[in-house]
């Protein structure tokens, strides 16, 4: 039997037994609006029979012969759907320094990496640690860390790392979006990925085909999402190329209009205009966001410029997760995931600019940098941990391991998709 057709004779036995525990309710008010909520959790995938409080509610008003109905109901397993959305988001090498200790003062004072030094200071600067890196990322503080759980503050004892040996964007890239680490991806050349992202493995599936989507500054991820291949929804670095309406055309003019920085990534402004866009008018089940300049401005040795790209870039998640929270279909059923891909330097102060493990054979990445691999991921909503800080002692946990978590948030099975992937962060989930 198919997977459909278990689902919808489920469906059905589901309302047959709800007619059968609820009908002696006198009240036909509640009655109604349980079977309408019952309805509405079954659209989702979430086959729920009833909201247990309510039950406790309205239990005088069932009769003796239905309490059978209800302890067999309470019994069957019926498997569970935490979420059905997913937003994964990426900032391109953003320092765990930065995130869990805020300004680093040895660079914010120090005029070849700073020429806003004040400015810097009156707007980060604070006493401590903590209260630094919350007025850097307050949305991510006061929100994803506070209600979800993070892990990647190295100073406490709780660690992040990449798997692959690089240490560099494009295989950290592939890792987290295909949970498989490649030996072929060993450069950020413009290779088609031959690794399979999970955006691509869900975009096969009915649910989900034409409800993926990415957006991203830079120009490489065409290639890290193999779209020759995969067919996805991929907006990268220039214009929109098929405008849906006004406003995406009003866009793709300024784009034309105003310069970037780089000759391969654009300002992060406009991946996330054209984001927020598609997300409002498209409501795709599983989106993807990589911003860019953070790494860009680090690698060009504007320190400045890179704690305000961080600050803003936390502006950016928090308007999308207001726009989640503030959509029916997306409010308190869409699973937020934000990370980097890889890390950065510490000491010398200098290599703050840089990453690498050494193994590369490339010019800009053949020099070792201690730290590169080090990362940091935080989530929040459905399934998701309220655990906050996740301490790890003697272990890291890995990016190989995001794509199998959010599959295992949307009720999808990994291994059956995929078994070379990592598996899930069981640390995050409920």
């Amino acid at each position: 039997m198919s997977d459909g057709k278990i689902l919808e004779e489920g469906q059905a036995n589901i309302f047959m037994a709800f007619d059968l525990f609820y009908k002696p309710i006198k009240n036909i008010t509640i009655y109604n609006q349980l079977l309408i909520d019952v309805g509405e959790r079954i659209a989702h995938r979430k086959v729920v029979i009833a909201n247990l409080t309510m039950c406790k509610q309205i239990f005088f008003c069932i009769r003796p012969k239905s309490l059978f109905v209800f302890i067999v109901l309470s019994t069957i397993s019926l498997k569970n759907y935490p979420a059905d959305n997913v937003i994964l988001i990426t900032l391109d090498g953003l320092r765990w320094q930065e995130v869990f200790r805020g300004l680093d003062i040895r660079l914010v004072s120090n005029k070849e990496y700073v020429d806003q030094n004040e400015l810097l200071m009156n707007q980060f600067w604070r006493e401590s640690e903590a209260e630094r890196a919350e007025a850097l990322l307050p949305f991510l503080h006061n929100t994803v860390f506070s209600k979800g759980s993070y892990v990647g503050n190295r100073s406490v004892g709780s660690c992040a790392a990449v798997s692959n040996p690089w240490h560099f964007s494009y295989p950290g890239y592939s890792e987290i979006l295909s949970g498989v680490v490649s030996e072929a991806i060993d450069s950020n050349s413009k290779i088609p990925n031959p690794e399979t992202t999970v955006l691509e493995f869900l975009d096969k599936l009915p649910d989900y085909q034409g409800k993926t989507a990415a957006f991203a500054s830079w120009d490489v991820f065409p290639y890290i999402f193999n779209v020759a291949r995969s067919g996805l929804h991929v907006n990268a670095y220039g214009l929109e190329p098929n405008p849906a309406d006004d406003s995406e055309r009003f866009l793709n003019s300024l784009y034309l209009n105003i310069p970037t920085p780089w000759p391969t990534v654009r300002n992060d402004a406009f991946t996330h205009q054209y984001a927020i866009y598609y997300l409002r008018r498209e409501k795709p089940r599983f989106l993807y966001i990589g911003y860019g300049e953070t790494d860009d401005f680090a690698h060009d040795g504007k320190y400045d410029e890179y704690i305000l790209a961080a600050h803003r870039t936390d502006r950016f998640i928090r308007e999308i997760w207001d726009i989640v929270q503030s959509t029916n279909g997306y409010r308190d059923n869409t699973v937020l995931f934000v990370t980097v891909d890889h890390g950065r330097g510490e000491e010398p102060v200098e290599t703050w600019m840089h990453h690498a493990s050494g193994f590369s054979n490339n010019d800009q990445h053949k020099n070792r940098v201690e730290g590169s691999e080090a990362v940091w991921m935080a989530a929040i909503g459905p399934g998701i941990a309220t655990a906050g800080l996740v301490e790890t002692g003697d272990n890291c946990l890995t990016s190989n391991r995001i794509a199998a978590t959010l599959l295992e948030v949307l009720g999808e099975d990994y291994q059956g998709i995929n078994s070379a992937m990592g598996a899930p962060l069981q640390e995050f989930l409920k």
